[in-house]
């Protein structure tokens, strides 16, 4: 009989662990077992395999320690019911500060052990420690203080740590070997709480600057400084926010803005007495574009309400998309949650604020926000006082376009400090249930829905705004069709341009590379129609409409030139390479020899495109 007991508790495990992502908020995914009081949720995704990785901690037999579970992209958990625990270090009682990132084929935890010091295990997804169980000591036995962590572009990982005097910095390659460690020191203010940045010659450290202010407060500043992966500084150190006084406890929060440089941003009420959230930001040179010196606030100062609790994003533009709770200073307790976008100018783009969730008696919390590249639109997700977990998506123009209860549980939630963001079309949190001891979470699709996978991108968008000329290059005496259009939002393979003979009958097909949104085609003089579609794996899209709702061009290609003085540009809008790929320049002077199109004004106005030989001697 016990025999029987155990094997049907063997397969109630193995039951557990073939669960997958369910659509119903009242009971969502159940991912791994843990104890009441866990705490410390992290999400992340393996974009490689579209894995993705779990982490919690709570008190084990050697201290506050680290749990991690694998899910794959249909949320069946893919390692034991508890997930695996990284035993073998001994853990402080409290936390001292953590950090996870899923990197190629795995994942890295980093933490500070009871000793004190740094250390950093890799999982692989098979379970296995390739770096050993107990891991690698970070910083030559340096640091002690939190822990930040960022994956690298080639499987490695960039690790930062602080002894709370100075920070460390390090490079661990992918098989665990380290590169030389850098220390940002200063010997009057203690250099610490920093984040990091990637750049493509190497990382961004933003940390702060401060000395103690009376028992609980610091005299505050923030700087970024650049570093390879040989521990060298390679952009020197530049202030980006000026001093302030604030708490202790309050730390500020960095994110890349996808072209080079990043975000900076931290709330404090250390201007005009009252809690705000404020922004800066520098560019790929380590150089600030907001002037300002204590950067721009999310809200214009506001002595009756606080304006913090603040989480970012940043849409395809580089502008950092930022949600952040509103609260009456007086009570506390009457909470909305807001959501602003602010530019690398620092300019405010919807003034005020943007109201996401009204008080009605209810207040929210761990407000997290992400980007949906593909559909130009971001989705917030916020918890609640009656332990919902709510998500809403808008797009470009702030319109709601869904709106999803992603849990409804009535339970306590510690809700996961961050998302995984969007990966193969779907968004995943985690929390833990404070009342049963349990690691749950929930999938949400680029659409707002929930549960077992759909295709996350519709397979058939076709190109937009299509419009054509007919183009006479003087030089060379050639002519043809200038073709121009906006690629679609979604992945896919190439386009198709069907141009048809309407003098003699015939179509041809030209197939062009998917990164051009133009095309030059140089040709004998005769009437062509064009049309142009986009090509998937198993589809292709209807034809691309012009800004006038046609699906073709009609232009007449002639061997007359059009070029006169009238035609001259004065003002250059764009410049393409001969294969249509557009290029960022604001003159010709600064390209290199070659080919090129470009499309401009006359000194009237009349919008004119010409392809052109540069020789620059």
């Amino acid at each position: 009989m016990k025999k029987l007991i155990l094997l049907f508790l063997a397969l109630a495990s193995i039951v557990t662990l073939k669960a997958q992502w369910v659509a119903d908020p009242a009971t969502n995914t159940r991912i791994a077992n843990c104890a009441d009081g866990a705490a410390e949720v992290y999400v992340s995704t393996d974009v490689s395999t579209g894995d993705s990785y779990v982490q919690w901690h709570y008190q084990g037999e050697n201290g506050w320690s680290p749990w991690l579970q694998r899910l794959d992209v249909n949320g069946v958990p893919q390692w034991p019911a508890d997930g695996i625990h990284v035993t073998t270090p001994d853990f402080a009682t409290w936390s001292p500060g953590y950090s996870m990132t899923a990197v190629e084929g795995g994942v890295v935890s980093m933490f500070r052990t009871l000793g004190p010091h740094h250390w950093a295990v890799k999982i692989n997804a098979d379970g296995t420690f390739p770096w050993g169980e107990h891991g690698i000591m970070l910083f030559d036995g340096e640091g002690g203080g939190r822990s930040e962590m960022i994956a690298g572009d080639d499987g490695g990982v960039w690790v930062l740590g602080t002894d709370m005097d100075n920070s460390f910095l390090q490079y661990v390659n992918p098989d665990g070997t380290m590169r030389p460690m850098a220390t940002i020191t200063d010997p009057t203010k203690k250099c610490t709480n920093g984040k990091l940045i990637p750049t493509s010659e190497g990382v961004f450290v933003v940390y702060a600057k401060q000395t103690l202010q009376g028992y609980t407060n610091y005299n505050k500043e923030i700087y970024v400084a650049g570093y390879n992966k040989d521990g060298d500084l390679i952009v020197p150190e530049t202030l980006l926010l000026g001093q302030q006084t604030v708490g202790a406890s309050y730390v500020h929060y960095a994110i890349s803005d996808g072209m080079g440089g990043g975000y900076v941003y931290q709330w404090h009420n250390g201007i005009a007495g009252a809690y705000n959230t404020y922004v800066t930001h520098f560019d790929d040179k380590g150089e600030p574009t907001i002037t300002e010196p204590n950067g721009i606030p999310v809200h214009s100062i506001d002595p009756i309400h606080f304006y913090t609790n603040a989480y970012a994003t940043v849409d395809a533009d580089g502008q950092l998309i930022i949600a952040y709770l509103q609260t009456d200073a007086g009570s506390q307790t009457q909470d909305r949650v807001y959501v602003n976008c602010i530019n690398a100018q620092g300019d405010r783009l919807w003034d005020d604020g943007f109201l996401v969730a009204d008080y009605f008696g209810i207040s929210y919390s761990d407000i997290r926000v992400d980007h949906l590249e593909n559909y130009s639109s971001f989705t917030v997700i916020y918890g609640s006082s009656t332990n919902t977990i709510e998500a809403v998506c808008y797009d470009q123009d702030l319109s709601e376009t869904w709106y999803t209860t992603m849990s409804t549980s009535n339970y306590e939630k510690t809700i996961s400090e961050n998302t995984s963001g969007f990966h193969n079309g779907q968004n995943i949190v985690a929390w833990i249930n404070a009342q049963n001891g349990g690691v749950y979470g929930q999938n949400i699709y680029w659409d707002g829905t929930m549960g077992l996978p759909i295709p996350p991108v519709p397979c058939c968008y076709a190109p937009e705004n299509f419009e054509g000329e007919y183009l006479y290059q003087e030089e060379t005496s050639s002519f043809g069709a200038m073709l121009t259009w906006e690629a679609p939002a979604h992945s896919f393979l190439h386009y198709n341009l069907y141009r048809e003979n309407l003098d003699d009958g015939t179509t041809d097909v030209i197939e062009i590379d998917a990164e051009a949104t133009s095309y030059f085609d140089e040709t004998t003089p005769n009437t062509y129609k064009y049309r142009l579609t986009a090509m998937y794996d198993d589809f292709e899209s209807e034809y691309a409409l012009t800004p006038d709702g046609e699906d073709y061009i009609i232009i007449e290609v002639t061997s007359v030139p059009e070029n006169d003085n009238e035609n001259e540009i004065v003002t250059l809008l764009k410049t393409y390479s001969a294969s249509g790929q557009v290029i960022r320049n604001a003159s010709t002077a600064e390209l290199s020899p070659g080919i090129y199109i470009i499309q401009g004004f006359t000194s009237t106005g009349k919008l004119v495109t010409k392809k052109v030989i540069l020789n620059n001697e």
